[in-house]
């Protein structure tokens, strides 16, 4: 009987889906790392190795394990074990990893005015608040604006070498910002080569802290930037955001194209301002439209990562200086970013490890 509960029990395991990863594709829970182990008192246990952090999202992948174990024919409660190990993964070209990053995930739009500097340092304080060691650099040069968001506007960061930069800490996040630089009232008039000399900065001179995520606030479009990101910067996934109105799709795939040709793999997109939620009866309308980024996702073969309310919570919580996750992350809001983070982090712990610093260099001498 026990053999035939433990086979009925992988069978569910490789067949139903994983609720965090997207769609497409569908993980299940085998392949996020679930499998059946002998447990202590002869029976059977679940053990869910995940490749990404989920403390606060533990519950929540306790209870369907519990009713996939009483679909296959379990009794009473099945023991379950969550381990969670964030590994680095590979990058674009022949790019060595940035010390003390394991993963650095670029947020970009490709286009402006779509939410993506709030997704995100959400995103970034999502995966803090699953138990991550997480960092966000701000590399919009022209319209730094994640010293506003986080609440440290005026601070600057301290240099105990007078070479390289201690990135200042918000909310548990390590961050870095030419607008902790700069006087914030200062227009950066600057070219390309000099912006570019700046982000190269502000991510290589920075002493970052064994960190398992490095979230990069991109700024819009596809310019020097981006090119140095895909040249100079390993990068081990993309996060698009985009709204569900025809203009910002365009943009979303062009971002999605440029992103392709530089060998960056996309993790999905997100849908930001999907629906208005009235403040005051709570009605939830469509204001730019319905669908778009469901149907983009789809046509593009890419997971679609969430869809984001337009909430006045959120702009609020933004604006003061304390981002709706560090705000309240059980709220609806801070749940759907949570959701966010947890399919992006899933998908990237299925792509292919970085085996570029595990082997010491090999010298070859002619006796």
């Amino acid at each position: 009987m026990a053999g035939t509960l433990q086979k009925a029990l992988e069978k569910a395991l490789n067949e139903r889906q994983f609720p965090f990863g997207g769609q497409p594709p569908a993980l299940t829970w085998a392949a996020a790392g679930a499998q059946v182990v002998a447990a202590a008192d002869g029976g059977v246990a679940i053990r869910l190795e995940l490749g990404f952090p989920a403390d606060a999202a533990a519950e929540r992948l306790r209870e369907p394990l519990q009713e996939i174990w009483q679909a296959a024919g379990g009794s009473g409660a099945v023991p379950v074990e969550i381990a969670t190990a964030i590994r680095r993964h590979a990058v674009q070209g022949t790019l060595a990893p940035l010390g003390g990053v394991k993963n650095i995930i670029a947020v970009s739009s490709a286009k402006g005015g779509v939410g993506k500097s709030t997704v995100a340092v959400n995103v970034a304080l999502a995966l803090r608040h699953e138990g991550a060691r997480v960092g966000i650099l701000d590399a919009d040069i022209y319209g730094p604006s994640q010293p506003i968001m986080l609440g440290v506007a005026g601070q600057q960061p301290v240099s105990k070498d007078g070479k390289t930069f201690e990135p200042i800490e918000a909310h548990g996040l390590q961050m870095m910002s030419i607008g902790c630089i700069v006087d914030t009232g200062q227009a950066m008039v600057w070219r390309g080569p000099m912006v570019t000399q700046a982000l190269n900065q502000l991510l290589f001179q920075t002493n970052w802290r064994d960190l398992d995520y490095l979230i990069v606030d991109m700024p819009p479009g596809t310019g020097d930037i981006q090119l140095t990101l895909a040249q100079k910067v390993p990068v081990s996934g993309a996060i698009i955001v985009t709204t569900p109105q025809d203009i910002a799709l365009a943009d979303a795939v062009r971002g999605m194209q440029m992103f392709a040709k530089v060998s960056i793999p996309v993790l999905g997109l997100v849908e930001n301002m999907s629906t208005f939620v009235c403040p005051g009866c709570g009605e939830s309308t469509a204001l730019f439209g319905q669908g778009g980024g469901v149907a983009t996702a789809a046509e593009h073969g890419m997971a679609l990562l969430g869809q984001l309310p337009l909430d006045l919570r959120i702009r609020e919580e933004t604006d003061r200086g304390c981002p709706t996750v560090a705000a309240d992350p059980q709220s609806p809001q801070g749940l759907a970013f949570s959701d966010v983070a947890l399919n992006a982090a899933a998908l990237l712990a299925q792509r292919p490890r970085d085996y570029k610093g595990a082997f010491g260099g090999i010298k070859v001498e002619q006796n």
